[in-house]
């Protein structure tokens, strides 16, 4: 009754000194809770931040993954096909990573123009391994299969049973009315690279106009065939390094003169092999090559083992191809002017002009142009007046042959 009376007497909200004995803990038992609360959070810091758990607590499920049977294999055919583009598609590299950008440089006008170069297209500094596995083009319509010679990077020319590319592949030209009257021969370059100012080329010349095509075409056998089609005869040109390699680069598998003969021989057979049906070669750019008589010389040798013939571009006075060429009793022209040095409406019909005067003089001339629409207007133009000025215009091979007999 005391007890109920003491409790009875206390104002509220306070407690008697029996009620506060009561729920009090021990000192010793408070501390061991602190301790035991501190060791717990010291062991959850150390989880959080030394366990390498990239979720970071999160949920995770585990699948058991098991190898398909044998039996279950049709049954699953349709799902794991489905799943193939996609994981292609993650584990194979994009096709523009196998692709090269190079800067052509025009020889003569100094023009420049981006080319992506596809995976085939092995760059200068690519090993054997690396151009092994470029695409060989597939055969030209119209090319003569014994004159083909198969290496790994595709069919290049051959001489076989008496007959070589330069006079099976050579346009047909009246030579014996160009034998008796002065003759000009016009060659049109760096085509293949532009598909649209190669169509220009092919349809707007004359087939008497030769085409000479690069290596670097996104499809050059297409248009080749095209040129052929049309009747013009052509030519393939040769990247070779100029006096400001590598500032100045025509381009991947370039000839350079720091690279032993057996080297600058394979890469002129990934270029042979990138279409059929040309005549001969000629360079593109190239002007501290053409003057090496040490690296120039296989070339020369190789391309006329090969039944092709030659064309100079002229752009360097050093250069060693014409004596080359006699010694290999190779067929050879010089181009005597650029057109399209300076492309202007006036340059051109004066360089023209200067071509038909030389022409006159010594009965053959050479005039080299790249495809500008203005170098086409004007050449074409210019063709239509020869007749009446007395002059003939022939097929690049026919001119060779007419200075060879002379």
């Amino acid at each position: 009754m005391a007890e109920t009376a003491d409790e009875l007497s206390t104002p509220l909200g306070q407690k008697t000194e029996r009620q506060k004995r009561r729920f009090r803990l021990p000192f010793s038992a408070m501390q061991a809770l602190a301790v035991l609360l501190g060791l717990l959070l010291v062991a959850f810091l150390s989880i959080a931040l030394f366990t390498d758990n990239p979720l970071g607590g999160e949920p995770v499920a585990q699948i058991a993954l098991r190898k398909p049977a044998t039996d279950e294999k049709p049954a699953q055919a349709a799902s794991s096909h489905q799943a193939e583009p996609a994981a292609k598609a993650e584990s194979r590299p994009s096709a523009a990573s196998d692709n090269k950008t190079v800067t052509i440089i025009d020889g003569s006008s100094g023009k420049r123009q981006d080319v992506v170069i596809g995976g085939d297209g092995a760059g200068k500094n690519d090993s054997k391994t690396d151009t092994e596995a470029a695409a060989p083009a597939s055969v030209m319509a119209g090319i003569d299969p014994r004159l083909l010679e198969k290496t790994r990077y595709g069919m290049i020319p051959v001489v076989a049973d008496g007959l070589k590319p330069f006079t099976v592949y050579a346009a047909e030209a009246d030579r014996a009315k160009a034998a008796k009257m002065p003759v000009v021969a016009i060659v049109v370059g760096g085509l293949g690279v532009g598909a649209a100012k190669t169509v220009d080329a092919i349809m707007k010349l004359p087939p008497a106009v030769t085409l000479a095509f690069t290596p670097y075409g996104a499809d050059p056998t297409k248009l080749a065939e095209r040129a052929r089609a049309q009747r013009h005869e052509i030519l393939l040109q040769i990247p070779m390094e100029p006096f400001d390699y590598p500032d100045n680069d025509p381009g991947p598998q370039t000839l350079l003169t720091s690279l032993p003969p057996e080297q600058n021989i394979d890469r002129l057979y990934w270029h042979l092999s990138r279409f059929q049906g040309y005549a001969g070669i000629a360079n593109f750019m190239g002007a501290r090559f053409l003057a090496t008589d040490a690296v120039m010389q296989p070339i020369m040798r190789e391309a006329a083992k090969r039944g092709l013939g030659y064309l100079d571009d002229g752009s360097t006075p050093r250069s060693v191809a014409s004596s080359l060429a006699a010694g290999q009793a190779m067929p050879f022209a010089k181009a005597d002017f650029a057109i399209d040095a300076v492309p202007t409406s006036a340059e051109i019909d004066r360089t023209l002009i200067k071509l038909e005067t030389l022409a006159k003089e010594r009965g053959l001339a050479v005039g080299v142009a790249s495809a500008l629409p203005i170098s086409i207007e004007r050449i074409a133009a210019w063709i239509k007046t020869l007749d009446s000025r007395g002059i003939m215009l022939v097929p690049l091979t026919t001119a060779m042959l007419k200075s060879k007999s002379g």
